[in-house]
């Protein structure tokens, strides 16, 4: 259970793939002009992610370690090609909107990387748990980004919501403050490589605050030396 413990933290803040592994940050920065585009690409990527350890767990045993990428890139790549067609089905807005994002989550590193530092090391269960929670911390970024340039941009959230949930979804939309003109600093990359900054600036004031309440190891006590001296 420790083990999983560690794998959450790992994923969800400690290595963060977004915050401190600056991984993927190609489609970080450019699909998070809204909440809806970034819960998207996360959840994708999470789809991908939990398949492809899976996959390489399950076959690293029959792979000779000289052709190990090239086999784990046409996993993810088959994977990707799954969750593509399936967006395109079910929610053919969303795939327009993530555009030639979508099948370039092969090229993310963080599925290359997790695939090849973890899942070929570790049993499938291990792996799925370290995909989850490595996918879910890389889509909690992108939806805090997405929120904040969302909000800044156009001053609304959940735009588009049915894009991704289906018409339903469409009463989710908040507008928070009407814009006559978008924010176009929030919404182009410029704003996105600030608010990211920002991110990774406030999670190490969070890091540094939680290292000083931690409680400093006592000292041990100093040994006193007597000098014996032999008499007679």
């Amino acid at each position: 259970m420790s083990n999983y413990k560690e794998i959450a933290w790992q994923g969800l803040w400690k290595n963060n793939p977004g915050l401190v592994q600056l991984l993927g940050l190609c489609p970080l920065l450019a699909v998070t002009a809204t909440l809806t585009n970034a819960l998207g690409l996360g959840l994708a990527t999470v789809a991908v992610l939990i398949g492809s350890n899976v996959l390489v767990s399950l076959v690293r045993e029959f792979v000779p370690k000289e052709i190990r990428i090239p086999v784990f890139v046409m996993i993810i790549a088959a994977l990707v090609t799954v969750v593509q067609l399936v967006i395109n089905a079910y929610a053919y807005g969303l795939y327009l909107s993530l555009g030639i994002f979508l099948p370039l989550i092969v090229t993310n590193c963080v599925i290359i990387g997790r695939a090849e530092a973890f899942a070929s090391r570790n049993s499938v269960g291990a792996a799925a748990f370290d995909g989850l929670m490595m996918g879910t911390g890389f889509t909690a970024v992108l939806a805090v980004l997405g929120a904040v340039r969302e909000i800044l941009g156009q001053g609304t959230l959940f735009d588009g919501a049915d894009q991704l949930l289906g018409d339903w979804a469409a009463s989710l939309r908040i507008e928070l403050w009407h814009v006559d003109n978008s924010f176009l600093l929030a919404m182009l990359p410029p704003g996105a490589f600030i608010a990211m900054g920002l991110l990774i600036a406030g999670k190490n004031v969070i890091d540094k605050r939680l290292e000083a309440k931690k409680p400093t190891p006592e000292a041990a006590p100093a040994i006193t030396r007597a000098r014996i001296t032999k008499v007679g």
